[in-house]
């Protein structure tokens, strides 16, 4: 399972994880007070669970000639969604920033 940690205005807000190809889960982090991630996810103690790449993280991706960009330079597949949001996640337009989460590290 792969984990990204999600911030807003740079204080650490929710957990992002892919629990298989395909099935994805947000939860915000226990005693988050701050701004939502996004209108469409407000704060709340249930996870949220998705059946595909989550529609506000795939709207943070590049496109184009960037997004070909990315492909080539970082050899990552154009379908694996996670790992492009990675890849420029610490570098996307908005109040919202993600980085890996490394194994054990919660």
């Amino acid at each position: 399972m792969r984990r990204a940690r999600v911030f807003v205005h740079g204080e650490a807000a929710a957990a992002l994880e892919e629990q298989a190809p395909g099935a994805y889960r947000l939860t915000y982090l226990t005693g988050y007070v701050g701004p939502a991630v996004s209108l469409a996810l407000p704060v709340r103690e249930a996870p949220y669970a998705f059946s595909e790449f989550p529609a506000f993280f795939d709207g943070l991706l590049p496109e184009g000639p960037q997004l070909e960009g990315l492909l080539r330079v970082r050899r990552i597949d154009r379908a694996d969604r996670f790992s492009q949001l990675i890849a420029v996640g610490q570098d996307v337009v908005g109040a919202v920033t993600v980085e890996a989460v490394e194994d054990g590290v919660a």
